[in-house]
């Protein structure tokens, strides 16, 4: 059955979608940009501060849903810009030190509100 995954621990969707999914033992977690929740703001700094806080808010709807990020299979990055994958790459890394999910990264010409980064995940139980 599906459930809508829900957390004020994380940004409110700014769509027509839900923050996630889950269905049968997969929880298909939205694209989270680096909005901080308690302001609704844009975290200040680069590519590492923005890509932190886009993690974070990932592990909060993970939890929110029973999950971690042990559970998650694949991630999908989204980058204004390659020159950002090395520093991106650094701070995905240490969320994921061990048996890393599968993920693509790609640079795309823009992503919503001006971000650096955007990060969709799917887990598993």
């Amino acid at each position: 059955m599906k459930k809508v995954i829900s957390t004020p621990d994380a940004p409110k969707a700014i769509g027509p979608y839900s923050q996630a999914i889950e269905f049968n033992g997969m929880l298909f977690i939205s694209g989270q940009i680096p909005i901080d929740p308690a302001t609704g703001k844009i975290v200040e700094g680069g590519i590492k501060e923005q890509t932190q806080q886009v993690l974070k808010n990932i592990g909060a709807i993970l939890k929110a849903a029973g999950y971690d990020f042990k559970n998650v299979v694949k991630s999908t990055c989204l980058l204004s810009t390659m020159d950002d994958f090395t520093a991106m790459n650094e701070v995905y890394g240490s969320f994921y030190q061990h048996e890393q999910p599968a993920r693509a990264a790609y640079a795309v010409v823009k992503l919503p509100m001006g971000v650096l980064v955007e990060i969709e995940t799917i887990a598993c139980k």
